[in-house]
């Protein structure tokens, strides 16, 4: 049955496998555990899992999302990227044949209680730098020797740590954050895990075995500025709604609550179904730019719960029905989010439920 809802999220799920093989190409040597947390950064986590089928691996950051991976069907490996945090998600996790990220002596010690014959594949992580999840320096060679020699880890742990500035070439803290990994992983055996999209994209001694791409799947660039596009990424959502009235406002005039917008002419504008309540950024300023019938127009007054305003007064013609872009191949949703003072993955994660997702 074809949605109801005038605006919908479209996905081309050959967008995500280009961008997966943009992926491999850039790091050839590393295998590729694609995240696709947060419902797939907005893009469908099933449905993304499917089209992405052929990465090494999925991570996920919570328990809840690769169960519904598995009850999906989908057998892939998949990566707890928070680990489990009790006695009995552990049991399950084991059950359901997750891997898990240890980062706590918490987490050690629930794989230490862990009785019968449960096998698990451990990742380790060491906090380089980031000071968020991981062992510090001077405790992971302990915690990896406590892991390692667990009955109940399959094979030997990866190493792991990731980047807190990797969007940012000339900041010397990923040189750090790198100096450190390679100094509390020497000489332990494992493979090594650092990169996420932009250590992919932008830190080359990073794609060390795995890598873990993101916000780069799905065709964005995680860099201040530049699109995917400019990286060889394809877009792979399209926010895509209708005009729902056209309206004549005089010189002088404003638009919408508080009237922050004044008519500097007499102005043609169009309404369109899209708002802060579909998940369009709230804070995107006046001139932010949508696509009515393939032309560029720039949004006026402020953006409503269900609804913006546009101004069409230079289209030759605009009548209700007319498709709109809110972000896609022609608005990236890198150029929204700037306009928004905002991060493209805000916009992405941010798409309301109420959105009608269509795979392509």
């Amino acid at each position: 049955m074809q949605s109801q809802s005038l605006i919908r999220a479209v996905v081309d799920a050959a967008a995500l496998r280009h961008n997966l093989r943009q992926a491999r190409r850039v790091a050839p040597g590393s295998r590729v555990m694609a995240v696709i947390k947060a419902n797939a950064y907005g893009h469908g986590i099933v449905p993304a899992a499917k089209a992405l089928a052929e990465a090494d691996g999925f991570a996920v950051a919570r328990f809840g999302e690769g169960l519904a991976l598995r009850a999906a069907g989908l057998t892939n490996r998949i990566l707890l990227l928070e680990g489990v945090f009790s006695a009995d998600q552990l049991a399950a996790a084991a059950q359901a044949r997750f891997e898990l990220m240890v980062h706590s002596f918490e987490q050690l010690e629930l794989l230490e209680a862990l009785t019968g014959d449960a096998q698990v594949i451990a990742w380790i992580k060491v906090d380089s730098g980031m000071n968020r999840l991981g062992f510090r320096l001077d405790e992971f060679g302990a915690a990896y020797e406590r892991l390692r020699r667990n009955v109940h880890v399959h094979a030997e742990p990866t190493l792991v740590t990731h980047l807190a500035s990797g969007d940012d070439r000339r900041n010397p803290q990923t040189r750090r954050q790198l100096d450190a990994f390679a100094s509390a992983t020497s000489g332990l055996a494992g493979a090594r895990s650092i990169a996420n999209s932009a250590g992919v994209l932008a830190w080359p001694t990073s794609r060390a075995d795995w890598v873990r791409p993101g916000l780069m799947l799905y065709g964005v660039s995680p860099f201040p500025s530049g699109t995917g596009a400019e990286l060889g990424l394809r877009p792979a959502m399209t926010l895509r709604t209708e005009v729902i009235a056209v309206k004549d406002v005089k010189a002088g005039e404003t638009v919408g609550y508080g009237g922050s917008w004044t008519a500097s002419r007499d102005t043609r504008m169009a309404v369109v179904a899209a708002g802060y309540g579909d998940g369009y950024p709230r804070g995107s300023s006046s001139g932010t730019p949508v696509l009515i019938s393939g032309r560029r127009v720039p949004l006026i007054g402020r953006v409503s719960m269900d609804m913006i305003t546009v101004d069409v007064t230079d289209l030759p013609v605009v009548a209700v029905g007319d498709p709109v872009v809110l972000w896609g191949s022609e608005i990236p949703v890198e150029e929204v989010a700037a306009h928004a003072g905002a991060i493209a993955w805000d916009l992405l994660c941010g798409v309301s439920q109420r959105v009608p997702l269509e795979i392509g």
